[in-house]
């Protein structure tokens, strides 16, 4: 069996008059974030440790943020064509990793809901899919509020 691991980081600053998009779910917030997509930082950062575990370039690649086709699109989306292109290779999700850093709004309540449609796009099983959160304790772009940053770790293997 061949394993491969792949890691993701993502960033946007919050925007006005834009919703906010994490996990593939809507939270109800004052700002969203902003971007060429819905912006949603935590699929793009899994979408790229995907991509990368299974040596298929980054999220720019294949979905350019100068290519209309995605001007706003959902990044479930995304995330199901990832899915997609590494299955193609033969690869098999084993599981992901991923944490969000952001000061605001609180993401606790989110995260079973993130868990559960990240992991129902990827057709894998919740516990495989795993979501995290954490402040910077005010330090930086995030602990300023300006913006939210995600990272991921994917665990690929293929017979």
């Amino acid at each position: 069996m061949k394993i491969r691991v792949g890691q993701g980081f993502d960033v946007h600053q919050f925007a006005e008059g834009r919703e906010l998009w994490l996990g593939g779910i809507k939270i109800e917030h004052e700002m969203g974030l902003l971007g060429h997509s819905d912006a949603d930082v935590l699929i793009h950062a899994i979408c790229d440790a995907i991509l990368g575990a299974a040596h298929l370039r980054d999220i720019g690649t294949h979905f350019p943020d100068n290519d209309n086709a995605y001007k706003n699109i959902d990044s479930k989306v995304l995330l199901k064509k990832c899915g997609e292109l590494i299955k193609e290779k033969g690869y098999k999700i084993e599981n992901i990793d991923s944490i969000i850093m952001a000061q605001a709004p609180k993401m606790k309540p989110h995260i079973p809901e993130m868990q559960r449609v990240m992991a129902d796009v990827l057709g894998i099983d919740e516990e495989d899919m795993t979501v995290k959160a954490t402040t910077t304790e005010h330090l930086g772009f995030v602990g300023r509020k300006e913006g939210i940053a995600a990272s991921a770790v994917v665990l690929l293997s293929k017979e």
